[in-house]
């Protein structure tokens, strides 16, 4: 695989870092040097690339860019608590549980779910993206408030399927499985999911990053996986969405948008 990356000079030993990193990932990394990256060089420069410049390591592309910063996730966090979000009562965090979030995205789930007690294994397969986690983990580890969160939260780079697969057959047994699949188009009610789905650049990104490329991104395969490696499953969907792997679940947490499907494997 090979990557650009934009950057300006100043960044240039951070740049050879993250090239290093990246190679050891089999990602070659290309950098060109910019005077100035702004809205009008991301314009003008629409293929996809990563940028390295004063708001850190983000991924652009179409006059957009993003990146997973968990930082700026410190007010939602302070205003949590385990009676307040759903994602609490659903995956048990009271508890404290061993958890493993196989549909990573940008992180800001299991960020929540580490911060209310879980200590959750966060697995992510595409090289970019889990470096662009990497990078937002090493600045929350920075922060006061965040230092205590990121010693519950483990990255891994791996495949969720081959992961979850080497669990079952070595009976590993954990808390929670969680997942949330990046693409429910398979769902009857189509237009609320693409509605859903354009709500925010950072979506937008993670889609032309991660295409659609088989049923392992539709999470039929990672859910029969997880049941049998947890003692329940919890599985986020847009609210009218059909079922993962066309599987009833054992209970729901309904939200406004959302929706929590639990399954229960062991009973």
């Amino acid at each position: 695989m090979r990557m650009i990356c934009w950057y300006q000079a100043e960044y240039e030993q951070s740049f050879q870092q993250l090239q290093a990193r990246f190679a050891e990932l089999d990602v070659k990394l290309e950098g060109h040097v910019v005077e100035k990256i702004n809205s009008r060089f991301l314009r003008l420069n629409p293929d996809m690339a990563l940028v390295l410049d004063e708001d850190g390591l983000s991924l652009s592309a179409s006059g957009m860019k993003m990146q997973p910063d968990w930082c700026a996730e410190i007010p939602r966090l302070k205003r949590a608590s385990l009676k307040s979000e759903m994602i609490a009562r659903a995956c048990q965090l009271g508890e404290k549980p061993t958890l493993i979030d196989a549909t990573a995205g940008l992180g800001h789930d299991s960020l929540l779910m580490a911060h209310l007690g879980a200590n959750v294994r966060l697995i992510e397969r595409h090289p970019i993206l889990f470096v662009l986690l990497e990078y937002a983990k090493a600045q929350a580890e920075r922060d006061s408030f965040l230092q205590a969160t990121m010693q519950r939260i483990q990255l891994i780079h791996a495949d969720s399927n081959c992961y979850l697969n080497e669990l079952a057959q070595k009976g590993e047994y954990l808390d929670v499985v969680y997942l949330d699949p990046m693409f429910p188009q398979r769902d009857q009610n189509q237009q609320a999911i693409k509605k859903q789905a354009q709500v925010k650049k950072q979506m937008q990104l993670l889609h032309m990053l991660l295409p659609e490329d088989g049923e392992m991104d539709l999470g039929d395969q990672l859910l029969d996986l997880a049941k049998k490696i947890a003692k329940r499953v919890i599985v986020k969907r847009p609210r009218h969405a059909v079922y993962l792997a066309e599987q009833h679940p054992d209970h729901q947490w309904l939200g406004d948008a959302c929706r929590f499907d639990a399954y229960f494997p062991k009973g």
